[in-house]
């Protein structure tokens, strides 16, 4: 099996692709991961989705491939000049909607707003490094929390090994509580009622754990759910 056979690029993909290059922007999704995302927004009808990290908009054209007409993505970038390839070949999508700002304001304003999506794909350090509480209290249950870059890049900084490392960890370890109807004020409210009562992550671990696969694959893939 050739898994980079009859991948079905959508064509705006490759025409987003030649500005990308010639803008000299280097963190666009591979590929292979873009495939995946059009596979997991398909499984998603009417779906609401997130993500984290526009860039010049590759991942995101492969989102809307696998959307259908009653979906809707929301997309973040702090960076106007990759944002504006982004918006100039999507911008006439009305299932996308671009927000140029930074992702840490918009993670507050959507989880104020009690807004729940069907997929995340953070694409960025917001939402994986930093924020990643607030980012999976944004997801529904069985909702998909997508990362990439797992696997050493080029373009990495020294150093930064240790923090994929860490983020790892932490999405293997953790134990996440779902509240229907609530929000993540009320599950840390919670937690702070059995702090210092014995463990309660042992507690939480009846009502839900956070579900994970890491693909070695493509860039590096984790794939996580709440059950």
């Amino acid at each position: 099996m050739n898994d980079r056979e009859t991948l079905q690029i959508p064509v705006i993909v490759n025409q987003i692709l030649s500005e990308t290059l010639a803008a000299g922007f280097q963190m666009a999704s591979e590929p292979l991961t873009g495939s995946l995302l059009r596979t997991l927004t398909a499984s998603k009808p009417s779906g609401y989705f997130l993500e984290i990290g526009t860039g010049t908009g590759i991942g995101t054209a492969w989102l809307l491939d696998g959307m259908d007409n009653h979906s809707k993505l929301i997309t973040v970038e702090n960076d106007r000049l990759v944002a504006a390839i982004a918006q100039k070949h999507l911008g006439q999508d009305s299932r996308v909607s671009f927000c140029l700002e930074d992702a840490a304001i918009l993670i507050k304003r959507l989880l104020e707003q009690q807004q729940r999506f069907d997929l995340i794909f953070a694409d960025t350090w917001i939402g994986k490094y930093t924020h990643l509480e607030e980012t999976l209290s944004l997801l529904k249950p069985g909702s998909f929390y997508v990362i990439d870059d797992m696997l050493p890049q080029a373009n990495w900084m020294e150093g930064h090994e240790s923090n994929v490392n860490l983020l790892i960890e932490n999405l293997e370890n953790r134990q996440d509580l779902i509240l229907t109807g609530g929000n993540a004020l009320v599950a840390r409210a919670f937690l702070r009622q059995f702090s210092g009562s014995g463990n309660p992550s042992a507690r939480l671990s009846r009502y839900s754990t956070l579900v994970l696969t890491k693909l070695n694959w493509a860039s590096g893939i984790v794939i996580a759910t709440k059950k």
